[in-house]
């Protein structure tokens, strides 16, 4: 065998043994979110989305426009009302922080809607998407192992989101 074949056989194994000793990763959905109407939360919506992408690998939320969803701060209980995976509008309400909300975990727990989570009661601060049946105590704006997973498989294309879009979900 000459010379320059067993240099491009040697090349070409070398390559093959990268490729199948290498994970295979798709780069990650990136959102654009716009926080310029949360007010006084707007360091509360940046810190949860540094959770979430601390969390997840297949979605990265970053502050920017024209953005994918926005958050505004108002007078009313925190709310999202997701229109479609990762798009939508999220509400700071101001009635659940003046009652002792914590307002990092009230961002992440909607941002949670945007992402595909749906809303459940268990009552365990743990479980971000618990939301207010937490007590209000709970300062734990981390999403639960199950939760990560869920907005990992989400944004893969391998589950379908269990919210449902164009429907206000409200916190109460």
């Amino acid at each position: 065998m000459s010379r320059t074949l067993r240099l491009a056989l040697s090349l070409l194994l070398g390559l093959a043994l990268l490729l199948v000793t290498s994970p295979a990763r798709a780069a990650a959905t990136v959102l654009r979110y716009d926080a310029s109407r949360a007010a006084e939360f707007v360091s509360a919506v940046n810190q949860a989305a540094q959770i979430w992408n601390a969390g997840v690998a297949n979605v990265r939320l970053v502050a920017g426009t024209p953005a994918n969803f926005v958050v505004v701060a108002d007078n009313g209980w925190p709310r999202a009302l997701p229109t479609s995976l990762g798009r939508g509008t999220v509400w700071m309400g101001r009635q659940a922080t003046s009652q002792g909300y914590d307002p990092v975990r009230v961002a992440a727990h909607e941002i949670g809607h945007i992402l595909g989570l749906p809303d459940r009661r268990t009552g365990l601060c743990a479980d971000l998407m618990s939301g207010s049946s937490a007590p209000v105590s709970c300062t734990n704006a981390y999403p639960s192992a199950a939760e990560r997973a869920a907005v990992d498989r989400n944004f893969a294309g391998t589950a379908t989101p269990q919210v449902e879009f164009d429907r206000l979900h409200v916190d109460r």
